[in-house]
């Protein structure tokens, strides 16, 4: 009888101990709650500037699906917009512009350019992607999806976007 009780009374007193030593112990917080709790900090910067053309104004500057592709809006945001170029079903290329205004230096690849595509600086992205700078600001990108859509097709598909009003955008 003696027996049974001592486990009633110890088993609730382990608990009682553990319990205590573990809400009482020292935690360092993990590396995402380091994160979390620098990037939420006062005056932490955005991680989109203030002053960036939002998303939706950007839509009208894409080109339009013409014979054999299709274009389709992908994504939006502030900043940002991104549409794909399918063929017969197929995602074949992908077409965004961004304000660079976000990304500090992401202009400064564009200086001393010596290539251009519809008037505008160009540079080339590793194999696959080819970019614009229109009005110092707005990065036009064309990024192959499949080997058949070329650099020739990248710089193409660019010259459709209209371009001169992304130019006068304010």
């Amino acid at each position: 009888m003696i027996s049974k009780n001592w486990r009633r009374i110890l088993a609730p007193i382990c608990l009682s101990l553990m319990l205590c030593l573990t809400a009482c112990g020292d935690s360092t917080p993990s590396r995402y709650e380091q994160t979390q709790t620098e990037t939420t900090q006062r005056n932490a910067p955005g991680a989109v500037a203030k002053e960036a053309t939002q998303g939706a104004e950007f839509n009208k500057f894409f080109p339009r699906s013409v014979s054999g592709y299709e274009i389709v809006p992908s994504q939006e945001k502030k900043g940002f917009a991104e549409y794909k170029v399918n063929q017969g079903g197929k995602n074949v290329a992908v077409l965004s512009i961004n304000d660079t205004t976000s990304i500090p230096g992401a202009a400064d690849k564009f200086q001393g350019s010596s290539s251009k595509i519809a008037g505008y600086p160009s540079v080339e992205q590793g194999q696959n992607i080819t970019a614009i700078l229109v009005s110092n600001r707005y990065q036009v990108k064309a990024q192959t999806r499949d080997p058949a859509f070329t650099k020739a097709d990248r710089a193409a598909w660019i010259s459709k976007f209209n371009l001169n009003g992304l130019a006068n955008l304010k």
